[in-house]
């Protein structure tokens, strides 16, 4: 269990009384109408929501960054809320459309496989679906300002539209890569996801979405970013096309 309440921290006996109240609450009852306390209600709404996170069987690494996050809020005393710039490092961006005139931009990024020479520059990072926080985006590119060990994301949701006028001769290699720039002339390639769909020809569209993470050390001045074999059939759904990072203290 993730939440660990200390004796010697203060506002502990409060934690422990609301563990004790939350623990003797029939099943299926509404904590909102039996739970007056706000502190209270708060500490059970996280204990709920990362029961959920568990039991929707969401990757590790979102589970434990969720966990962290919830040992910085319990050893917070109450009423005092860390501020926002010492909060620990991490992104959310969502794909905006892009466009295929940026298309030979892409030598702006360096050297990239050939099978995913396209960078993906235009990424939302300030709408309800996205974030940043200690960490600075601009043009397509994630920049790490605390150096540590981050767990490093992207999904890209391929959208790609059949051509009922013309028999399809090949089917397209979809691929994502993150990419990974330091202090080096040339990004590194940290992770490549490939998938090579075939779709019933009279199908309107195929669907497919690359999902890719993994956890890295870097550096302050590091950058991150991503590229795709082709920007025309990437489909800017917020909720299925995003890449992101957050730092983890292990």
């Amino acid at each position: 269990f993730p939440l660990q309440l200390k004796a010697q921290s203060q506002g502990s006996s409060e934690e422990l009384r609301c563990l004790q109240l939350i623990n003797q609450q029939p099943e299926g009852s509404n904590l909102e109408e039996l739970i007056s306390n706000q502190s209270c209600l708060k500490l059970a709404s996280t204990i709920k929501a990362y029961v959920a996170m568990v039991s929707l069987g969401l990757p590790a690494p979102f589970v434990l960054f969720f966990a962290e996050a919830q040992r910085s809020y319990l050893n917070t005393s109450e009423g005092q809320v860390p501020p926002k710039t010492h909060g620990k490092p991490s992104a959310h961006l969502t794909l905006r459309p892009q466009s295929l005139a940026q298309d030979g931009d892409s030598k702006h990024f360096g050297n990239l496989s050939q099978s995913c020479r396209h960078a993906i520059a235009r990424w939302e990072d300030s709408t309800i679906h996205s974030h940043l926080q200690n960490i600075t985006y601009r043009d397509g590119r994630l920049r790490v300002n605390q150096a540590g060990k981050y767990y490093v994301y992207s999904q890209i949701y391929f959208r790609y539209p059949s051509d009922r006028a013309s028999t399809r001769v090949s089917v397209p290699q979809l691929v994502q890569c993150i990419n990974w720039k330091t202090s080096y002339s040339q990004p590194i390639l940290l992770l490549k996801g490939v998938g090579t769909k075939c779709w019933a020809p009279e199908a309107d569209y195929g669907l497919h979405a690359l999902y890719q993470g993994g956890l890295f050390e870097l550096k302050a001045g590091d950058e991150l970013f991503v590229s795709v074999s082709s920007l025309a059939i990437n489909y800017n759904d917020a909720a299925a096309s995003y890449f992101g990072a957050f730092r983890l203290d292990l």
